[in-house]
Order: structure tokens, then sequence, then C-alpha cells
């Protein structure tokens, strides 16, 4: 059985690019002639003339910070989606609201590659514990999963006890979702007495896959690996048996660039990641994620050929992920709103014990009695995430505009 999902992981430089000078033009022509958003940002560009990675840096970006404005304005896609309902298999919503389409073709989402990386077969039983409700990332494993030939049981979030109990009884041998909830289920598993033994890999994603939460993961005999996917695009990069950073997918093309700019940034330096999709039903051109990286120099020891980068390294934005959930200043401002006690607030992401914790710090002027509770259940209504409140004087946080200050460390 190769180590290699296919034949595109091990091209040649040379080929990689002769296959790009070809794809890449057809893939700008088409997002300008079938999505309203392109056919104006990208009215004077010649498609035939974008055939290198140095070509596309002159377009312009695209920022997903930016898309929560655009469908508002263009229902329901911003105007960047070139295949409508119909054709279409689903619709999901991530928080902000931000709305992203599934095409009908298999593994839509790219993610069997991933998984293959992971030690994923056919055969495999897959506990997928990533969410089901409203955003795509259970959709996004199953897809991969099936196309692998693997069985999926749709476990979702929550109710530990009962995916404890089902996995006592299914014996899953492969895990998918955040690392931090595989932890959470092995603990619990503990506590019940339930034997796992069969749960020999994981693919986990959603939040950062910190290397003592790895380790914890190898000593109970469970080899994880991550992927970095976003909703929009799908899988950007994933992790390989050479633990050296992360290798991008085989369907998209990845730039770092600096910052609040469109220009690509020397190799090795930290910037945003800008992501070009050949997704037809979607197709993303210089998409800024918001996500800070940085390209690895070389290629991987494992043999795959593409360019690596280094993995999530925090964002370029306030806004920010946290157990898999985007969070954005605008909800924040949301929470403020509902409670005219708030004269400013801000929100710290920390992760003690390799755990995300939000932290919403509110100065008040007078603290009427149960506000700080009422206050977190306005956070868990509207990012759909738990908070500790803390509410501070008048005047005690700092001025410098920042609503959301992500503390967390990655080291």
């Amino acid at each position: 059985m190769s180590k290699f999902f296919d034949a595109l992981e091990t091209r040649t430089d040379d080929e990689r690019k002769s296959a790009l000078a070809t794809r890449l033009p057809q893939q700008i022509a088409h997002a300008r002639s079938n999505t309203a958003y392109f056919a104006e940002s990208l009215k004077n560009v010649d498609a035939a003339t974008i055939t290198s990675t140095a070509a596309l840096a002159a377009l312009p970006v695209v920022r997903k910070s930016d898309l929560i404005e655009l469908q508002k304005t263009r229902l329901p896609f911003g105007g960047l989606a070139a295949s409508a309902w119909g054709k279409l298999g689903r619709v999901f919503s991530s928080p902000g609201p931000i709305y992203e389409p599934e095409g009908r073709v298999a593994d839509y989402w790219r993610t069997a590659r991933a998984l293959y990386a992971a030690g994923f077969r056919a055969g495999d039983l897959v506990h997928n514990s990533f969410s089901y409700h409203m955003t795509p990332g259970a959709w996004i494993l199953e897809a991969g999963a099936h196309a692998l030939g693997c069985t999926v049981f749709p476990a979702g979030v929550g109710q530990t006890e009962q995916q404890v109990a089902a996995m006592a009884d299914l014996r899953p041998n492969a895990y998918v979702g955040t690392p931090s909830f595989l932890r959470i289920l092995l603990e619990k598993a503990d506590e019940l007495g339930v034997k796992l033994p069969l749960l020999t890999k994981a693919l986990v994603s959603g939040e950062a896959f910190l290397p003592p939460v790895r380790d914890a993961l190898l000593a109970r005999g469970i080899a994880g690996y991550q992927a970095y996917a976003t909703a929009e695009l799908g899988v950007i990069a994933y992790e390989t048996e050479a633990r050296q950073g992360l290798v991008v997918d085989e369907g998209v093309i990845v730039e770092i660039v600096r910052p609040g700019t469109g220009d690509p940034v020397a190799e090795g330096e930290v910037g945003e990641v800008v992501v070009t999709t050949f997704n037809a039903d979607y197709p993303l051109v210089r998409f800024g994620t918001g996500d800070l990286s940085a390209f690895l120099p070389g290629i991987s020891p494992c043999g795959r050929t593409n360019q690596r980068i280094k993995g999530w390294m925090g964002r370029a934005d306030q806004t920010t992920k946290v157990k898999g959930m985007f969070v954005h200043p605008e909800q924040v401002a949301a929470v403020v709103k509902r409670h005219p006690e708030i004269v400013r607030a801000r929100l710290v992401v920390t992760n003690p014990d390799s755990t995300d914790r939000m932290t919403l710090n509110c100065e008040v002027g007078a603290v009427a009695a149960g506000l700080d509770t009422a206050v977190a259940e306005s956070v868990r209504d509207i990012t759909k995430l738990r908070a500790d409140v803390r509410l501070v004087a008048v005047g005690s946080l700092p001025n410098d505009g920042k609503v959301i200050e992500d503390s967390r460390k990655y080291d």
C-alpha cells in the first residue's frame, strides 16, 4: 500500500509549476465569468496572463473579515459563489454570521488526503465529534472519510457519557474532532472505567494541537495529526509522519503576505495566509484567511514535495478561533449592547492546561446583582461558547483599541 495518497504529492517543482500555468488562468476566468464579485474585482485582468504565483500576487485580496458585510449586500455568499441553489448540496452558517456553500462533488473539502496522511484507510470506523449543527466541521471530515472508504459515527459535540458508551460498544479505531474534546472523552472513559484499546489514530483540527497534547495521546497509543482547514476553503495544509510543519494541499495555492496588504513576504517571515482554491462552486481567488503562518524552507522528509507552512500561528486581525469556532469583535460589541452597564469590554483568550478559555473583562460603573451571570449567558448565546466574566472598574482596561486579546501560548 502506497504511503502517498496519489502521485500529485510527489511531483517535481517543474511539474507543479507546469500544471499551475494551465489550471490557474482557467480558474481566474471561471471566477470572473461566473461570480458577481470577481466579475467586478477582476474586470481588468487578462486571465490568460495569470500563470504563476508571481502573477497571482498582483491581484486584489478578499479577506474573510469582509465576508460579513459582503454577505449583507449580496445574499447568500456575497457574490463569491459560482453555483446557485439546486447545484449546491448544503449551506452552512458559521459565527458572524458567515454562510458557506457545499457543492455536490465527492470529497468537496479535499479532506481525504489529510486523513490518508494521518493513517486513515478504507475499513476504518471513525468517531466524528465535530458539530453537525449549522457549521460545516463535521461534514468536512465526514466527506473525506467516506471518500477513503471509512465508516463514520456522527457523534457531534457534548453528551460525553453517551459518546464514551458508543465508543465502548462500536470500538472505533479512529477519531476526528478537536484535540481538547478528544482529551475530554478519554478522561471521561477513564472516569467510567472504559477501555478503548482499538482507538489508535486521530486527525484533529479547529484549534492548536500543542506538543503536550500530542505527546499525551501518543502515551495512550493514539497517533494524532493535525489538519489546517477553514469553512470556506476546506483543507489548506496537513501534517505528515515527518511532523515538520504542514504540507500544503494539492488543491489550493497558498501565499504568505504582509498583514493588511497583498504583498508576499520572504520565506520564513510570519504573515497572513492567503489562499486561492480551484473549487468550481466557490472559486475564491486570493482569499485572506486572517490566520498567521510562515513557509518552511525545503521539502518534507516524508517525501511530499509541496510547500510547507509552520501551521496556525495566531490571527492577523482581532477575529480569533476558540475551540474550533471563530469569535469576532462584532460579537463582543453585541454582548456589550445587551448590557448598558458595560462601558467597555475586552475578551481575553488563554489556554491553561492546553485548553482554550475565554474571559470577558467588562468595565462597569456600578455592579448590579447577577450582572456577571447575565453577561456570561449573553456571551454563550451570541458566540455559542462559554466565557468567564470579570467586572472591573472604569478605566482599568488598556486604551489600545483591542477588543479581543489572544494570549494563548504555543510553545
